[in-house]
């Protein structure tokens, strides 16, 4: 692998981190500066979020028919472009109208560059070493998380509340330059297009061993961790009287366990088993999230890596356990049936969050919400068949067939 190659996923981790990290992940972190600002009920900041998840389950619907029209590499350029453009609008957002359109943006072109750059980045590896590409993806999604929670206390410590557009000015600036670099830099060579599919894809996933308990368990997560992560500054920040800077924090530490989550979690499903790692992710979930209810600095701030951890570590071990137990031809339209179970939780659950805390006037019981759901995961854990199909074996040479993509389709150009 050349220097070039290595340049070029560089640029895709980035332009994950931008479309994840930047364009999904801020809300949470400058929600509380936000909310003051704008003199928002926390039912209208839910309301915020809601834009944001709703836009991603639409792009993400929208990649399956785009996909059969234009290349993954040009999906991926115009869902930079239109999540780098939802970052300048929540920039110069007047008022909430906008600033929803910009949520609205960002969510939609964070789908259109999280679906194919997997895809693309992983080309440039031979097969056996793909999973190091999309460990760096998920990396560079993490170290944005980090870097936007340091941002938004440095930024609040210097202008106060009304100072929060300023995150997403910096954030807007660095997009713009990741873009060119993307552009410039990573190439795609894909030989045809994908064939034209129809939404939905239950058949295939019901055809999944165990798909019920896994839907159950990535429904759940998608509603359980969206609480934590929209509310958990305001819940330390209203509740629990931290500083801003001490609750971004928390939201540091939560990426950098995002960071390690992959490994730990690949050698904890070698060593023990998908059921069982899962069972513990979520019972870690639910406790640690109990943990951070009092607002105790050090456990707060200790749960918040194991808290990222976990966040990192569900997400991979269904798809990992998908590629392992699903047909080649069943895995597309089957986790595409996943996901869209998926996404309607994420859409669902900051619009409940938000509502409750104004119906209770505290974060507490959104927490609280947040941790008896990893119960249903628990269940969903022991409801997997004991043991998974054998993962795909694959050729040492470019084979005929791959369940995923063929090297021979689709590649990085080293020039």
């Amino acid at each position: 692998m050349t220097a070039r190659t290595w340049i070029a996923v560089a640029f895709a981790a980035a332009s994950a981190g931008v479309a994840q990290g930047f364009g999904r992940f801020t809300l949470g972190v400058v929600l509380p500066a936000m909310r003051n600002d704008l003199g928002l009920s926390n039912t209208v900041a839910g309301s915020l979020a809601t834009a944001n998840v709703t836009a991603y389950l639409v792009g993400t619907l929208a990649v399956a028919i785009a996909s059969s029209r234009i290349t993954l590499l040009t999906i991926m350029r115009i869902g930079l472009l239109i999540a780098v453009g939802g970052q300048v609008l929540c920039a110069f957002a007047p008022g909430v109208i906008v600033l929803a359109f910009g949520m609205f943006c960002s969510g939609f072109g964070g789908a259109w560059v999280w679906i194919p750059t997997p895809v693309v980045a992983s080309a440039a590896f031979p097969p056996e070493k793909r999973g190091t590409a999309i460990g760096l993806l998920s990396s560079g999604m993490a170290l944005s998380i980090v870097f936007t929670s340091q941002l938004a206390g440095w930024v609040r410590r210097i202008w106060g509340d009304e100072g929060w557009r300023n995150v997403y000015v910096v954030q807007a600036v660095l997009g713009l330059l990741i873009a060119a670099g993307t552009i410039a830099v990573v190439r795609h060579a894909q030989e045809q297009l994908s064939d034209k599919g129809s939404i939905g894809g239950f058949d295939a996933l019901r055809r999944v061993p165990g798909w019920k308990p896994v839907t159950a368990m990535y429904t759940t997560f998608g509603f359980m961790y969206l609480l934590v992560l929209a509310f958990m500054s305001s819940r330390l920040e209203d509740d629990n009287g931290w500083s801003a800077s001490t609750a971004s924090l928390s939201f540091t530490l939560i990426g950098l366990g995002m960071v390690v989550g992959g490994p730990i979690i690949a050698k904890s499903v070698a060593l023990f088993g998908t059921r069982a790692t899962l069972a513990t992710a979520f019972s870690l979930w639910s406790t640690l999230v109990v943990l951070i209810l009092p607002g105790w600095v050090v456990p707060t701030l200790a749960s918040s890596v194991v808290i990222g951890m976990i966040f990192a570590s569900i997400p991979v071990t269904l798809t990992m356990y998908f590629v392992q137990n699903a047909s080649p031809e069943d895995y597309g339209p089957g986790f595409s049936a996943a996901t869209l179970a998926f996404g309607v939780a994420q859409m669902i659950s900051p619009q409940i969050g938000g509502a409750l805390a104004d119906w209770t006037s505290t974060f507490l019981w959104v927490l609280i919400l947040s941790a008896g759901c990893a119960l249903l995961g628990i269940l969903g854990a022991l409801g997997l068949p004991k043991r998974s199909a054998t993962p795909p074996t694959i050729a040492p040479e470019p084979p005929t067939t791959q369940p995923l993509v063929a090297p021979s389709v689709f590649s990085v150009k080293p020039h």
